[in-house]
C-alpha cells in the first residue's frame, strides 16, 4: 500500500462522506467545518492530483447547470484501491494509538 499523507487522508475521507456533491469547493467547505480551520482551494488541489495519479479517486465532469451559469463542476469519486487505502491506513493509525492510549491509561505522561 501506498502511505497516505494526513491531508491526503482527510480529503478521501471528505470525498467519500460527500458522495456525488464531492467537488472542488464542497470539498472545501466540507473540510472547513469538521476541522474548524480555513481550508483555501490551493491546499485541497495539490493532493487531489495526487490521489488521482494514484488511482484512489477519479473524476468527472457534471452536466452544466443554469445555476452555474451553464459551468459544469468537476465531480471526484473514490475508487475501491482509495477505500482499501483508507482502510489499510486505519488500521495502521489505531494499532499505533493503541500503543498510546494504553501509555495514558497508565498515567504515564511524556
Amino acid at each position: 500500500m501506498t502511505l497516505l499523507s494526513r491531508r491526503e487522508e482527510q480529503v478521501l475521507l471528505s470525498i467519500f462522506s460527500l458522495g456525488e456533491d464531492a467537488y472542488l469547493l464542497a470539498i472545501r467547505d466540507y473540510l472547513s467545518k469538521a476541522t474548524n480551520k480555513d481550508w483555501s482551494v490551493g491546499i485541497i488541489h495539490k493532493p487531489l492530483l495526487q490521489l488521482e495519479r494514484k488511482k484512489y479517486i477519479e473524476s468527472y465532469m457534471s452536466g452544466a447547470t443554469a445555476k452555474r451559469g451553464g459551468r459544469r463542476k468537476k465531480i471526484y469519486r473514490i475508487t475501491k484501491a482509495g477505500t482499501e487505502a483508507l482502510n489499510e491506513h486505519k488500521e495502521e493509525s489505531d494499532i499505533l494509538w493503541e500503543g498510546f492510549l494504553k501509555t495514558a491509561d497508565n498515567g504515564i505522561k511524556q
